[in-house]
């Protein structure tokens, strides 16, 4: 197993290499505009990303608010089981968050998800619904790309298709972008 181990540690390694920097760049831009401008952000995932979508809005909401002149106003979409399984049982799976954005989401918002195959229905109803109401949308991706790597107007994309190494470069993006915040405050 120690083989296995080592040769995990280097794939993951070798992916968290390959993230595009200057592409973090301008996803930290825009998280710090939205706190400027007291935008709402909202994250949400499907499975362990769903997970990485609740622990980033921790992220925001604590430590890097604790840092700043003006808050995050941030939430997760994946943080409301009553109202997740109301939409998912009255409604479709399909409409879990394009229905909680289409009570909460303003023009200027921005919306974050993570995907690793880039391609279930409940985020791409989601993101089409954000943009078409003028919410800006972030993507960050697994190697399949998937649909949505067209449809948001930001994606990262990590070339990598093996579910956990991606999901673990998705949640070190998060930490990043939060922790930028925290350790060189900006604003």
């Amino acid at each position: 197993m120690k083989a296995y181990f080592t040769n995990y540690i280097q794939q993951l390694q070798a992916t968290l290499g390959s993230v595009p920097t200057e592409q973090l760049e301008h996803i930290l831009e825009k998280f710090k505009d939205a706190a400027a401008k007291e935008q709402q952000v909202f994250t949400f995932g499907n499975g362990g990303s769903a997970m990485s979508a609740s622990h980033f809005v921790t992220d925001l909401g604590k430590g890097s608010s604790d840092k700043m002149t003006k808050r995050f106003r941030c939430i997760s979409l994946n943080d409301n089981v009553g109202w997740l399984t109301a939409l998912g049982n009255d409604y479709s799976y399909d409409d879990i968050f394009v229905r909680q954005l289409m009570n909460l989401a303003r023009p200027g918002d921005l919306a974050f998800t993570m995907s690793v195959s880039g391609n279930s229905p409940n985020l791409v109803k989601a993101v089409e619904w954000a943009k078409q109401n003028g919410v800006y949308t972030i993507a960050l991706l697994g190697g399949q790309r998937g649909a949505l790597t067209n449809l948001v107007d930001y994606p990262v994309v990590i070339d990598s298709k093996h579910y956990a190494r991606v999901e673990d470069v998705h949640m070190s993006i998060c930490h990043m972008i939060s922790f930028a915040f925290i350790e060189h405050p900006l604003g």
